[in-house]
């Protein structure tokens, strides 16, 4: 190669290898691009087991007890309408040695109320763990604000006590009274006791020694039991796992995790799982709420909607003789006025077929229906044999 060339020989091969490496790292810049998007639809879409499923055991126990809120001032119950709580303080008294029984009648104080306590127990609470507490009024307790809940034992459903409840109430309302009006914001015959509860008695389940483990999915679904069962014998690397119903996936506990249950449950809830549902339209008629699922489609149907609105106004005239007449009257000639709205404007819509639940939305809205009408539009699909989803009304 001669002198002469060598320069643009060497020029031209840096700009080829620019261009090279610029187009390299356009190609990485548009697959790590790709990645992120795929990764962040994919988590999206995912859920951990730990947010769809229940392990066995792990589980919350609902407590209740009956006891006697005092120290209320002057809105407590009134005991000749609430015998209950008459005979409630009359044997706590008489427990504490005071005997009022053979003047019960002369019991007159509304500065005490019967309240129900109500507490939920968490799973593997040990003794002398405190809990929260929620008090509500049994009679006709006005506001339970200042009252002192003496000690009250909490039941179980087997009937058997696991706690002791007792402290001051605090209720999150607001009175203001007037001369002529009152207003109250909040609930003021229900209260809480923040750690107003110990409690005495544990629940006798092992975690540790347990061989096989149950889990139970929160939404049940054959698919989505499927989908836990292959998760977590992927992340094991064995047949572990197994769908037993469309709610409950059962695991055996592998050798290597029998003496640490807690463990293989702490590996297992962390898993990402896709869950899925049956397309199902949630209606509220109350409040005219609808939910539906992304999963809902219709056949091709045809919708129209429209109201027939009648509207009469009474504009009575006065008719009054002349200045001069001594024969005349005055009189009342009635005028009416009857308006008819068709809403003509409002025209048939089709909608194709499979259209998606965002399709479904839009034509709805196209047609400028509200909550409610709408609600009557989905049970006529429903009805029509159309609409491909469960619809459940509360």
């Amino acid at each position: 190669m001669s002198a002469h060339l060598a320069p643009v020989w060497q020029s031209t091969s840096r700009g080829i290898w620019r261009e090279l490496v610029a187009a390299l790292a356009a190609c990485l810049l548009a697959s790590l691009v790709l990645l992120l998007l795929f990764g962040a639809r994919s988590a999206e879409a995912s859920s951990r087991i730990k947010d769809i499923a229940d392990f066995e055991g792990v589980r919350d126990n609902m407590l209740v007890g009956y006891g006697l809120v005092v120290g209320l001032k002057g809105t407590g119950d009134t005991l000749s309408k609430s015998p209950f709580t008459q005979q409630s303080l009359i044997g706590m008294l008489e427990r504490l040695g005071v005997n009022t029984r053979d003047n019960a009648a002369s019991l007159d104080t509304d500065n005490v109320a019967a309240v129900m306590v109500t507490a939920t127990l968490p799973p593997f609470s040990r003794q002398g763990t405190r809990i929260d507490v929620s008090v509500s009024a049994l009679g006709d307790a006005s506001d339970l604000l200042g009252g002192m809940l003496l000690v009250t034992p909490l039941l179980g459903a087997d009937g058997e006590i696991y706690a002791v409840a007792q402290g001051s109430v605090a209720t999150a309302s607001v009175t203001a009274t007037g001369n002529a009006q009152s207003l109250t914001k909040g609930v003021p015959t229900s209260g809480r006791i923040a750690n107003g509860a110990i409690v005495e008695r544990e629940l006798g389940f092992e975690l540790a020694n347990l061989e096989s483990v149950k889990i139970s999915l929160r939404n049940p679904d054959f698919t989505t039991a499927r989908r836990v069962a292959q998760a977590i014998n992927g992340a094991l690397g064995g047949s572990v796992a197994r769908p037993i119903d469309q709610a409950t996936v059962m695991m055996m506990v592998p050798t290597d995790y029998r003496a640490g249950v807690v463990g293989l449950i702490t590996d297992i809830e962390q898993l990402a799982v896709r869950p899925d549902q049956i397309a199902k339209v949630v209606i509220d008629e109350e409040s005219g709420i609808i939910v539906m699922g992304e999963n809902v489609r219709i056949s091709t149907v045809a919708i129209a909607q429209g109201n027939l609105t009648i509207r009469i106004t009474e504009t009575p005239q006065v008719s009054q003789p002349n200045a001069l007449s001594t024969t005349g009257t005055t009189v009342t000639v009635p005028r009416t006025q009857i308006d008819v709205d068709e809403q003509e404007k409002r025209r048939l819509t089709v909608l194709g077929s499979g259209v998606s639940l965002q399709e479904l939305v839009n034509g709805l809205n196209a047609l400028g229906i509200g909550p409610r009408d709408m609600i009557t539009i989905l049970q006529s699909i429903k009805a029509a044999g159309a609409l491909q989803a469960e619809i459940q009304v509360r």
